[in-house]
């Protein structure tokens, strides 16, 4: 059992995630708060590059000053929306990822402890608490395989049994339980010490959602239901750090409601066309049983770089929540259907340069670009990124999918890349295997920037009692 002193000490201090200058682990004492860092990144912050340990230096991640972070600048309402200029106006691009762990040292708002432990402005952490951004937990996280044994040594202090016994708020719970996260909603929420808070300074932002005329993509208004024409390159419900800047938000301020829509599916950020939100909690219960009992239908159009045969393709996708989705043509057990029905084909002109510039389309190196093919999908399985990893395993990539399109491309120069497709190589080795499949990861790129081929083009539920369609895809 350690001291009051040196709990005090651990529980106190503060480091940094840098994300492009990695850093070596610099003080031995450093930061209870580092040992939960790389595990919640593993199971939150994916879009992470690179990490590393920090030191207790507060300076920003890759050089940022405060004022980076803190910049106000005076807006009026436009459109409606309320005035909100301390995270405006949106860059343009989003820049490195920046997240924070905390040990709370001691009890107060949870505002004012961020303000001092990470030296930034009140008005910024206020915003970052208003975007969802800002989460605690009881008691901090496991530490990650790679923890040093000075860092597992300082987690099993201060979680020793003789210490949280002492937090009442700790009492009826077990400590997995009180590691779970939540999300911190107001800026006068008090936090015990003891408490693990996470900070992501530089959320992910969504410019197009303020380039939008929202009401204009309101395809229907029902009783207990909106359908969306959501735009490409936004956010149906928000992300891990950002739930203000979401489509469920803005068409909310759109029709003037007093209660939030809420999402009852989703679609990819780059991808456009239907979407139901839901205005009561109720009906958004209803509908998540309707995509269960498999009484929604989704039709998509897809501008695919390769035709691709009519009728229905098979795959079978790997169960990791980790983009790239690695599917095979062949059974695997434990791996996930995934079925498309190809209703139609169609050769279509490739998109001119100042149509791709204009929905910031990626130039993903597709060697002919003279015609592309719309195609007409009938959704049968509703897996994460099913159809653009289905087609790119046809060799017939999405229009601009710049996760997918480089890893056909690769195949198609070199076939037998792809460690599940249709030439792939017998290994001998389960090491074998794990390097090909890692060497396979390795081949596709980014997620999209903004717009990539594909539509929810059609929506309908209950035998076609409910049909909404969206307007003409963006490359028409």
């Amino acid at each position: 059992m350690c001291s009051p002193f040196n709990l005090k000490m651990a529980i106190g201090l503060v480091s940094s995630l840098w994300v492009l200058n990695c850093r070596s682990f610099v003080a031995p004492m450093a930061l209870v708060r580092t040992l939960a860092a790389s595990h919640a990144l593993k199971n939150h912050d994916k879009n992470l590059a690179c990490c590393s340990w920090g030191s207790s230096n507060r300076t920003f991640a890759c050089g940022a000053s405060r004022a980076d972070v803190g910049v106000t600048i005076s807006s009026s309402s436009v459109d409606g929306y309320p005035e909100y200029s301390r995270l405006l106006p949106c860059p343009s691009q989003n820049g490195p990822p920046r997240v924070e762990h905390l040990v709370v040292s001691e009890g107060g708002p949870v505002l004012e402890y961020i303000c001092e432990a990470l030296d930034l402005p009140s008005l910024f952490v206020a915003d970052l608490i208003h975007f969802g951004a800002v989460y605690y937990a009881l008691v901090c996280p496991k530490p990650p395989p790679s923890a040093t044994p000075e860092q597992i040594q300082l987690f099993k202090e201060v979680t020793a049994p003789s210490v949280l016994r002492n937090r009442s708020s700790i009492k009826g719970k077990t400590v997995r339980e009180a590691q779970k996260t939540f999300r911190i909603t107001h800026i006068n929420e008090f936090v015990e010490a003891g408490t693990y808070l996470r900070i992501h300074v530089h959320p992910k932002r969504f410019p197009r959602c303020y380039e939008i005329d929202w009401r204009s993509r309101i395809i229907a208004v029902a009783e207990s239901y909106v359908v969306l024409d959501k735009p490409a390159g936004t956010s149906v419900g928000g992300t891990t750090d950002n739930i203000e800047e979401s489509c469920a938000t803005f068409a909310t301020r759109a029709l003037g409601l007093t209660t939030p829509l809420k999402t009852t599916h989703q679609i990819d950020n780059c991808t456009e066309g239907c979407v139901v939100l839901a205005k009561t909690k109720e009906y958004c219960s209803v509908f998540h049983g309707k995509i269960r009992e498999k009484k929604v239908e989704k039709l998509y159009l897809a501008l695919a770089a390769a035709p691709v045969p009519i009728g229905i393709i098979t795959h079978y996708m790997r169960p990791v929540n980790i983009a790239p989705r690695l599917i095979s043509k062949d059974f695997i057990k434990g791996w996930y259907l995934c079925q498309i029905e190809v209703l139609d084909c169609k050769e279509v002109p490739w998109p001119s340069s100042i149509i791709e510039e204009k929905y910031c389309v990626d130039d993903c190196g597709w060697p002919s670009k003279d015609v592309a093919y719309e195609c007409k999908i009938n959704l049968l399985t509703g897996r994460t990124h099913q159809v653009r990893a289905q087609l790119a395993a046809c060799c017939a990539p999405i229009v601009g999918d710049s996760m997918y399109m480089p890893a056909a491309i690769a195949e198609k120069a070199s076939p037998g890349l792809n460690p599940f497709g249709e030439y792939k190589k017998q290994d001998t080795s389960e090491d074998d295997r794990t390097k090909d499949i890692e060497e396979w990861i390795a081949q596709h790129g980014k997620e999209p920037s903004v717009a990539i081929g594909l539509q929810a083009s059609q929506i309908s539920w209950d035998d076609g009692e409910h049909f909404y369609e969206a307007r003409s895809p963006w490359w028409r």
